[in-house]
């Protein structure tokens, strides 16, 4: 089963979070663990994270040797993003900063060759892994709009259903700094963070479309999944490395 299939099918997605320019990372996070465990897909950050063309470029021909599909945040709700981001071989995009069904409709369009959208035909890495019909094409690939700001909360329902969108992503930072937080972290936020999500899993089981979340670790992220998400992103490959780094250290100091 494909991710795409996966996702919309609405089948639990666990994926894992890149910020750094790592093949080797890639090839042992994606790679699956002698019980056959492995993350559905690894998700490269491009809009926040140290990552180029080039480094999207290793870091899909790393996943490739795991079989492990790919996914890319782009630097924005551009055609030009996107589509390098689908040409070099990622299997669906995690748009930011989608506000209106207007923002959504163009982050499709540029997901979709036409006549269904506006994507530019040159998968020059992309057809080695997906099929070159345009049709066939853009069902395999995903569009995945973010729900972080109090104006994209506000137009939620409109948002899912926009024909195309195949899931809401939350990325609860700047969700909690939209609604007025003072940190990204904010507990006088909790009550109204936690309605914030109700809605938007409620707007995705509306249109049918799945919900998922980034998650600072696998325990927040089981959470996540028992409360109804069912894909989540965990962590990033730096803040484990920082994790463990002081973990060793500080038990070597003890």
């Amino acid at each position: 089963m494909s991710l795409a299939e996966k996702l919309r099918g609405g089948g639990r997605t666990v994926g894992y979070w890149m910020l750094s320019d790592n093949p080797q990372a890639v090839e042992r996070i994606a790679g699956a663990d002698p019980e056959g465990v492995a993350y559905d897909y690894v998700c490269f950050d491009a809009q926040h994270g140290l990552l180029d063309y080039r480094a999207l470029l290793t870091g899909m021909t790393a996943l490739d040797a795991c079989g492990c599909p790919g996914l890319v945040r782009v630097q924005d709700n551009r055609q030009f993003w996107i589509g390098q981001a689908l040409d070099v071989g990622a299997a669906g995009v995690i748009v930011p900063m989608v506000n209106t069904a207007d923002e959504a409709r163009a982050a499709v369009a540029a997901c979709r060759y036409p006549p269904a959208g506006r994507r530019s035909h040159g998968p020059v890495r992309a057809e080695l892994r997906f099929p070159t019909t345009p049709a066939e094409a853009d069902a395999a690939v995903l569009c995945l709009p973010m729900i972080e700001t109090a104006e994209g909360l506000e137009h939620v329902e409109e948002i899912a259903a926009t024909p195309g969108v195949d899931g809401l992503y939350i990325g609860p930072s700047d969700l909690r700094l939209g609604l007025g937080g003072t940190t990204p972290s904010d507990p006088a936020l909790d009550d109204a963070f936690a309605a914030a999500l109700e809605r938007v899993l409620a707007a995705g089981a509306a249109a049918g479309v799945a919900v998922g979340i980034h998650c600072p670790s696998g325990e927040v992220a089981a959470q996540r999944l028992a409360a109804g998400f069912t894909w989540v992103s965990i962590a990033s490959d730096l803040t484990h490395l920082e994790q463990a780094s002081r973990s060793h250290l500080a038990r070597a100091l003890t």
